[in-house]
């Protein structure tokens, strides 16, 4: 029996309409910043979107995703790769990890090789600030192709 590691995630409200093919796709591969799970297998307890700017589904939505026992949440790719990205990413993650002592990882699925070109050459994440934050989804080139 594997052990399992129970997750919830949190999209941009510009996308509150997915279903969440990509996020799903890259839980069930692995892939992304879910190949953090090495050892145990990701559970989905809860899916939602932050409700738009500025977030004020954060705080009900990590609520109920750690009472159905999330220990770690994922700030969906969507608030990154979304142009512009998300000016609360940093405030979200800092505050569900304070409030409800959950960890939270920013990003689903792998930057897909579109988002990354475009952003490239906008300057987007030049700083090193934005690299170390899309780093989890920098996955290697024939998987960010796999998800354009």
């Amino acid at each position: 029996m594997s052990l399992k590691t129970k997750i919830g995630i949190i999209i941009c409200d510009r996308y509150r309409r997915c279903a969440g093919g990509k996020c799903f796709r890259s839980l069930k591969n692995k892939e992304g910043a879910f190949s953090i799970y090495t050892d145990t297998e990701p559970e989905l307890v809860g899916y939602t979107s932050c409700d738009g700017c500025p977030g004020g589904n954060i705080e009900y939505c990590g609520e109920e995703m750690v009472k159905n026992g999330a220990e770690v949440i994922h700030l969906a790719t969507g608030l990154v790769v979304g142009y512009p990205p998300c000016p609360y990413i940093k405030d979200f993650k800092a505050f569900l990890e304070k409030r409800f002592g959950v960890k939270v990882v920013i990003g689903t699925h792998p930057i897909p090789k579109k988002y990354l070109e475009m952003h490239t050459n906008l300057g987007t994440w030049q700083n090193p600030e934005w690299k170390q934050i899309i780093e989890p989804t920098m996955a290697d080139e024939a998987i960010r192709e796999n998800y354009n």
